[in-house]
């Protein structure tokens, strides 16, 4: 703190200035942590979501594959398989096609989040596309 002063106790001008520049230092260091951080936060929420879906699909995989062991046949309506959407699913889910040996469900985003743009499926052998 002395080489700041002056012998009158002042601050002195070189001081401050040496003092400003090592804070400008630190603030543009944070900048660019924040930069290389930001985006890869944003991955991993989307990875999550995304993640989300496939654990759904495949419980639906489940439960229909219940279903035809029981009826027959697999079902185009969730409801008879006993499935509900998850309260806070940023996904729609839906079965697009059910036979007596295919299925196809598939979960698309709701459009509330930008960054979910894949449509996720799911077959009669379990295969998420």
């Amino acid at each position: 703190m002395s080489k700041l002063r002056s012998q009158s106790g002042r601050i002195t001008f070189n001081g401050f200035i040496r003092g400003f520049i090592q804070v400008m230092i630190v603030v543009v260091l944070i900048a660019i942590l924040a930069v290389l951080a930001i985006p890869r936060f944003m991955d991993a929420n989307v990875r999550a979501n995304e993640a989300e879906a496939k654990a759904v699909l495949k419980q639906i995989y489940t439960l229909e594959r219940v279903y035809r062991q029981d009826n027959g046949t697999f079902t185009s309506v969730l409801a008879d398989i006993g499935f509900t959407t998850p309260a806070d699913s940023r996904y729609i889910y839906s079965i697009i096609t059910a036979g007596k040996n295919t299925f196809k469900a598939t979960a698309r985003p709701d459009g509330t989040d930008d960054d979910l743009i894949t449509t996720w499926s799911i077959n009669e052998e379990g295969y998420i596309y």
